[in-house]
């Protein structure tokens, strides 16, 4: 595991359930509502500061993720994609990169097929049992509680880049 995270250069990630704890709120005018973890932006914001690319796949549109997408500084935002895998392929493509470099987090069916081909796929705790099943490491932490923040600390550490102040 240690050596496929050395080569890891490019993170990406669906949101509902991973980046937010997999609810939809909506307030009394209908406006929707998520809540992400500062954790996880910090971590990405670590991340960009070192140079790595990341992206956004997800099923659905939202107006949260993309104004969350836009302060962290997403490098690519796919919404209302599905399925993913042609939109993966585009992550490739654009970044230059290979199956051997991207980490994958997903909480459910849909991510199933990306989490399979990526260099490490990875399902949050709170995952459905078939990600679980296919991803080679399951995070301690749950999706929305900073799952993605502990995957970019294990890529990081293994690449000598953490650094704790």
């Amino acid at each position: 595991m240690i050596e496929k995270l050395k080569n890891i250069q490019v993170l990406v990630m669906d949101v509902d359930g991973v980046l937010t704890d997999g609810k939809i709120v909506f307030d009394s005018n209908g406006n929707e509502l998520k809540f992400f973890c500062v954790k996880d932006g910090f971590g990405l914001t670590r991340w960009h500061h070192l140079g790595k690319k990341s992206a956004i796949i997800t099923a659905r549109y939202s107006k949260p993720v993309a104004m969350r997408a836009d302060g962290l500084k997403i490098d690519r935002v796919y919404q209302d994609a599905y399925p993913k895998m042609g939109y993966y392929e585009k992550v490739l493509s654009e970044f230059g990169v290979d199956d051997e470099q991207v980490c994958y987090v997903g909480d459910d069916l849909a991510d199933i097929p990306v989490i399979k081909r990526v260099g490490i796929g990875i399902a949050v705790r709170n995952a459905v049992p078939e990600a679980k099943a296919a991803a080679d490491y399951v995070t301690e932490h749950c999706g929305g509680d900073g799952a993605v923040r502990e995957m970019i600390e294990m890529i990081l550490k293994a690449q000598g880049l953490w650094r704790s102040e």
